[in-house]
């Protein structure tokens, strides 16, 4: 048994209590998928997850790969090998993958349930997994060369990456100076240099396929000018698999990092003794709408890992606290003879694993609420065997849902996870979590690239505000702000047991419409065309992460206390005459817990960010920057 502690009840919860995916499974396109056959590939993912896949851990992160700049070649730990081995040979990755590839057709509700266990468990796994989700694109997007290429890229296991970043162009993507000339063949010669590319190099494959955002030859600057790019490490003989000349894409570095050592981090150099050669991604000079479909996906991984994370963090601590025996209970401090209880019995460590509890399974709904949304779209895009959804449809708002979302999942969903882990999740431990002889010590260390990934939470945050708020015209976030003023106003239910909580949802709802108003406000301040002041756009961005985390806290309340509401229900039918097991009993009864304790510990701090915000100025942008 390894360090990893599921919570699959949880996450059933979720699936079939609380957003009704066993009405989805076993019908339209998942009709060989029923729910019953999804609980059975759950339940064993989660024992796969607790032990093959948490065996390497520790030991991969204590004995991290070793990179040969000679060869340019990456030995991975023998015991990581032998994990990553496990989730092949399981076959569940098949989930990530359509039918066309061998894949088994299944919502994404379920493929992100699958997701959570095996991130939680070893996400470094998941990570070189991830290449099936590129074989997908390949395929959906590619030329007819390129879906060939998928399908190979599925039978042999090879890794794929995203290579996005530079050196000099980080979160600035358009200032990307990578290059890319046309053969007389059609092919690409690309050069150039790309840094924190995931997963470029191992030993436990042959052979590794890029996905590379480059510009051509003559292209406008910007993002707008960037094209996406295919490139195999070896020559691909499409017909029969097998690998031909070496191309010349080379790792010329591999990260030394805080955290997460065993997913390999590369620098990669195009050109040099050998061109590096590739083609243009279906044909078309698409790159940015290309490479966002996998920044997406990228994103909904990153977010689900920190939650995974999180999770076993707060279990992990949950199990420690209930075993740790130290002082006196607060009531007979006086008493020195008094008997010492377990740390459960004193308030602040309650304070503390309520805290985290609401997170971690707050946050989870976060991922099932915001991946039912993907199955709305999934369903009809396998229905019309198009991509395209029509205007104005269920699934085309449930796809504008979606993207606004997403900087939910990934921003909120890894600045909490981080700040518990380290602030809550470690002091539960006191002293003994800073050593290494617990698994927390290495999840605060692993979670805090989940902050940085696929965007810093201020690019999330931007994002969240230009992007999924005001160039929607906040059609999205109109729907979500809809459902939480309609549970609000929901009053009576169960004997009025979530009344006050549900009006403290009421009162949240309105102190994040007033940062968003006072940033609207701001914003339109600063419309050159109505004689504004463009300074006012710093107002606008003060304030951006604030919105993004404050809207997330929300959410998370709004979700919390709907499984409340789900729970009252199954113990009021208990009530009834219905008999549930003591574990039902229990888990029922730590949701209305935690939900009651989020909304009112939680929530009336965006009261406070409200203020905040209300009362931004520009002072912080006239201080000199040699007064910093």
């Amino acid at each position: 048994m390894g360090h990893y502690k599921s919570n699959l009840r949880d996450i059933e919860f979720n699936l079939f209590e609380v957003f009704g995916r066993g009405d989805v499974l076993g019908s339209g396109p998942y009709e060989d998928l029923d729910a019953d056959t999804a609980r059975e590939m759950l339940k064993e993912v989660a024992r796969l997850a607790e032990n093959e896949l948490a065996d390497s851990f520790q030991d991969a992160d204590r004995n991290p790969p070793v990179y040969d700049p000679q060869t340019q070649r990456v030995t991975m730990p023998p015991s990581f090998t032998k994990s990553y081995k496990a989730y092949r040979d399981s076959g569940f990755w098949g989930i990530d993958l359509p039918a066309e590839l061998g894949g088994t057709v299944a919502p994404p509700s379920l493929r992100w349930s699958v997701n959570e266990l095996v991130l939680g468990a070893n996400p470094a796994v998941a990570m070189f997994n991830a290449s099936y989700g590129f074989a997908k694109l390949l395929y959906v997007l590619g030329n007819d060369d390129q879906k060939k290429l998928a399908h190979w890229i599925v039978e042999k296991d090879w890794h794929c990456t995203m290579v996005l970043t530079e050196p000099d162009a980080g979160s600035d993507v358009g200032a990307g100076r990578t290059r890319a000339a046309q053969n007389e063949d059609g092919t690409w010669t690309l050069s150039g240099v790309k840094r924190f590319i995931t997963s470029a190099e191992s030993d436990m494959v042959d052979n590794v396929v890029h996905f590379v955002l480059a510009r051509p030859e003559g292209a406008g600057p910007g993002t707008k000018g960037l094209s996406l790019f295919v490139l195999s490490k070896f020559e691909v003989d499409l017909e029969t698999g097998e690998l031909g000349e070496r191309n010349g894409v080379y790792v010329t570095n591999v990260e030394k990092k805080m955290g997460l050592k065993v997913s390999t981090t590369c620098e990669l150099t195009f050109g040099g003794e050998k061109p590096a050669v590739g083609a243009l991604l279906g044909d078309v000079h698409d790159g940015i709408a290309q490479m966002f479909r996998i920044i997406e996906n990228a994103r909904m991984l990153v977010g689900t890992k920190a939650i995974a994370t999180l999770s076993t963090g707060y279990l992990n601590a949950l199990e420690y606290a209930k075993e740790r025996v130290q002082g006196a209970d607060l009531t007979q401090q006086a008493d020195k003879a008094a008997p010492r209880v377990t740390i459960t019995h004193h308030p602040d460590v309650r304070r503390s694993l309520m805290l985290q509890k609401a997170y971690a399974e707050g946050l989870r709904a976060l991922v099932h609420y915001t991946a039912s949304q993907q199955d709305v779209v999934d369903a009809e895009q396998l229905r019309t065997g198009s991509e395209a959804l029509e205007h104005g449809s269920p699934a085309e708002l449930a796809n504008r849902v979606n993207d606004l979302l997403l900087p939910i999942v990934k921003g909120l969903g890894s600045e909490r996870a981080w700040v518990l882990l380290g602030t809550e999740s470690l002091q539960t431990f006191g002293g003994s979590g800073f050593l290494q002889d617990y698994p927390v010590e290495q999840y605060v260390r692993d979670a805090k690239i989940d902050t940085l990934y696929e965007g810093t939470t201020a690019i999330q945050g931007l994002d969240f505000f230009f992007r999924k708020i005001i160039k929607d015209k906040a059609q999205a976030l109109t729907t979500i702000s809809m459902q939480v003023q309609e549970f609000a106003k929901d009053l009576g239910a169960h004997g009025g047991k979530i009344d006050r909580e549900r009006e403290l949802l009421g009162e949240a709802l309105e102190n994040v419409q007033g940062i968003l108003g006072y940033m609207v406000g701001e914003l339109m301040k600063s419309d050159p065309r109505q004689d504004g002041d463009l300074r006012n756009l710093y107002k606008v961005g003060q304030n951006t992460s604030r919105l993004l985390l404050s809207a997330g806290d929300l959410v998370v309340g709004w979700l919390l206390l709907r499984q409340a509401d789900v729970a009252l229900t199954a113990l009021e039918v208990e009530g009834a005459g219905t008999s549930l097991s003591e574990k039902d009993t229990d888990f029922y009864t730590g949701k209305v817990a935690a939900a009651q304790f989020y909304a009112r510990q939680v929530l009336p701090r965006l009261a406070a960010e409200r203020a905040m915000a209300e009362a931004t100025d520009n002072d912080l942008m006239d201080v000199p920057e040699s007064a910093f």
